[in-house]
């Protein structure tokens, strides 16, 4: 293979790709990235076996061809060029790069190592503007859990449909789900449960003007556009029925500053235990009060004016769990729902100028308060 391409589009392409690689595997290849030389275009391409991106870049192309070439040392190098065009060719195993009076070469690996890229059919795809996916991923995907234990909270659940998509992410203890309509006309209705790295990657590389396709296989599931794809393997297994845990009988209701309770919050955490982080919430008419009581540290407290006009109650909370909600509420305003002390609270944006709300809502369990 043998083109010409600018440094921009090199760095561009490099980048895109770059955080597809994995930092630590036994099989080399995986730590290359593949380089597939068109008509017009640069093929960019990267995995870790789970997901895989590919980008193309333009260029001036002499000669089509492919190898792959060590990942980290072609990035490190591109960062360090001039401001000149650079020139790539290979010889044998080798990729030649030159870029005014500086030359380097690089040892790579044969095209037919790399895996090859899942199989995924678009025909029936699903079309989502690049803004509706960043919202649903930025405002879900926090809550997925971390923990090794139950797998398939590992994932987000994302069901879509001809008219609407959702996405659900839970550890068990808090949950946050956004639904957006959408138009799919044909498309056929699917839940899958996609793993949140690789949705973070489908954020970094699709704009919010970006009409992508969406499709999926058996086993994957596939993003994108003119240029970029974006491959990953979906997490199997029955997600939980989450509707049974989203409280439908909450009957006391606060509003608040989303961000004065977040400046409460952070400061309650202060003197928070460190294993619990609890937080009391106790309410009475128009008024929020924090406590928090640590042995071995100290307390404080702080009153909050909300709107609240139900009968008095204390609840207690994971302050983490709360400033992570409240961190991906939109909105300026939160409505808070609760039934009793040990019973799921509910937070959801508030509309005060008859402005739309976001379909979104998230679920916190409380924590046990001490007499």
């Amino acid at each position: 293979m043998k083109f010409k391409i600018t440094r921009d589009n090199l760095q561009q392409g490099l980048a895109a790709v770059g955080a597809s690689i994995p930092t630590r595997t036994t099989l080399p290849v995986l730590s290359n990235i593949l380089i597939e030389v068109g008509e017009d275009s640069v093929a960019m391409s990267g995995t870790d076996l789970d997901i895989a991106v590919s980008v193309s870049v333009p260029a001036e192309v002499d000669d089509p061809g492919s190898l792959t070439v060590p990942a980290k040392k072609l990035q490190e190098l591109a960062r360090e060029l001039p401001e000149h065009p650079v020139r790539l060719s290979t010889k044998g195993d080798r990729l030649e790069l030159t870029c005014g009076r500086a030359a380097f070469r690089l040892n790579g690996m044969p095209r037919d190592e790399f895996p090859t890229f899942p199989a995924v059919d678009f025909t029936n795809s699903w079309k989502v503007m690049g803004s509706t996916l960043h919202g649903l991923i930025r405002q879900t995907s926090f809550a997925v859990s971390s923990e090794e234990s139950r797998p398939i909270l590992n994932g987000v659940l994302w069901q879509l449909g001809e008219d609407q998509m959702r996405m659900v992410a839970t550890n068990g203890h808090r949950l946050a789900r956004m639904t957006v309509a959408v138009s799919a006309p044909g498309a056929p209705r699917t839940d899958l449960i996609v793993p949140p790295k690789a949705l973070a990657q489908v954020e970094r590389l699709f704009g919010s003007d970006d009409e992508v396709e969406v499709a999926r296989s058996e086993n994957h599931i596939g993003f994108r556009k003119a240029g970029t794809q974006v491959f990953t393997r979906l997490i199997e297994g029955p997600y939980p029925n989450y509707e049974q845990v989203i409280p439908k009988d909450n009957d006391r209701f606060a509003i608040a500053g989303r961000n004065l309770l977040t400046q409460a919050l952070r400061r309650m955490a202060v003197v928070a235990s460190d294993q619990t982080h609890r937080v009391r919430l106790s309410f009475t008419t128009n008024t929020l009060r924090f406590a928090v009581e640590t042995p071995d540290l100290g307390e404080a407290h702080e009153d909050l004016e909300v709107e609240y006009a139900g009968e008095p109650m204390d609840i207690g909370f994971n302050a983490n769990y709360l400033l992570e909600v409240l961190r991906y509420m939109p909105g300026e305003d939160v409505k808070l729902t609760f039934k009793a002390p040990e019973r799921a609270a509910t937070l959801e944006p508030v509309s005060r100028e008859g402005e739309p709300v976001p379909d979104y809502l998230c679920l916190v369990m409380p924590l046990r308060l001490l007499d």
